[in-house]
């Protein structure tokens, strides 16, 4: 276990697009509350990629030796591992911090929050964003009043989109990959985080072509008994990537608008932005620094808030839920 006043050894497990943002978002720490302590990916391209393009991390030869040089290890590989490094890391006595979701399989799922406990943690950044801080402040002031319905519309050129191609094998793939797992279970996390507990699903998923994940989804719920509708597309607009969560209540409404823009309406009806808002660009890595210090407190067993495997699991239960409402 790591004292407040010793690094964290991080172990990185994938060396995909959230594993790389995380080696830069532990590189570009002013101190060192984080340190990687090993990383390894199955794929002996994607190690070399890594060694010749960050010279100072260690490079190894199996999970194994991750699980073994680490404090915690960060699961960053396709979904259907996350499970057997987790349980592996748990096992050797480490913490882990796991991308979503915590697996393909809710049974497996269930069963693993059970046995884990305390001792991990998934990557949703929305935990760990100004934005959101803003917007809970605001909701906090009374600037919505009575919560009365939220609204969360992403939608999407083509998916994957164009910067994860790399991992398209399995990102539009039924099992693992979809937008409803890749982005709509932040802003569900988001809905779970600021109102409360998710229920009261009534929803479906459009998969229009055979072997291909989701093309649309629609979907009411409640958070913490807020009425909800949710609306994903893909091919409906000329963005890469465009997404608001909007709170409408008795006085006011405020969103969230692509990632990390909090906006308040006004008394002329039009949002405007908070004064320190920043597009996603900058905000991004400032939000997975404070992840890490969220990481570096969870593995020493002190309050944080980071998002739990408790509320991972039940963002999961409501993605699975959509998706397994299925229209040709």
């Amino acid at each position: 276990m790591t004292s407040p006043h010793t690094s964290l050894a991080l172990g990185i497990i994938g060396a995909g697009i959230m594993g790389e943002r995380m080696m830069n978002a532990v590189l570009g720490q002013d101190g060192a509350t984080v340190r990687i302590a090993a990383l390894w990916d199955p794929a002996p391209a994607a190690r070399e990629r890594i060694a010749a393009r960050f010279p100072g991390v260690p490079v190894v030869s199996d999970a194994a030796a991750v699980v073994a040089a680490s404090d915690c290890v960060y699961i960053a590989s396709p979904p259907a591992s996350h499970l057997g490094h987790a349980r592996a890391a748990l096992a050797a006595g480490r913490s882990v911090f796991c991308e979503k979701p915590l697996a393909v399989d809710l049974a497996e799922a269930r069963a693993f929050v059970a046995e884990a406990g305390s001792r991990g943690a998934v990557n949703f950044p929305f935990a760990s964003s100004l934005g959101v801080a803003t917007l809970a402040q605001w909701i906090a002031e009374g600037a919505v009043g009575t919560p009365q319905r939220l609204t969360i519309e992403v939608a999407f050129a083509r998916w994957p989109r164009p910067w994860q191609e790399d991992a398209a094998a399995w990102l539009d793939a039924p099992q693992e990959g979809g937008f409803t797992r890749e982005v709509v279970s932040h802003f569900l996390f988001l809905s779970r985080r600021l109102l409360g507990p998710l229920d009261g699903l009534d929803g479906h998923a459009v998969f229009p072509e055979s072997g291909r994940s989701e093309r649309a989804i629609d979907a009411t719920f409640r958070a913490g008994g807020v009425p909800v509708l949710l609306r994903g597309r893909v091919g409906e607009t000329a963005h890469d990537d465009h997404n608001t969560w909007t709170l409408e209540g008795e006085t006011g409404a405020v969103r969230l608008r692509d990632w990390a823009i909090a906006e308040r309406r006004g008394e002329d009806g039009r949002f405007a932005p908070a004064a320190d808002a920043m597009p996603n660009e900058r905000a991004r890595p400032i939000a997975l620094r404070r992840q890490l210090e969220g990481v570096a407190r969870m593995t020493r067993g002190e309050p944080h808030a980071l998002a739990t495997l408790t509320e991972a699991l039940e963002v999961q239960e409501v993605v699975e839920a959509i998706l397994a409402s299925r229209q040709a």
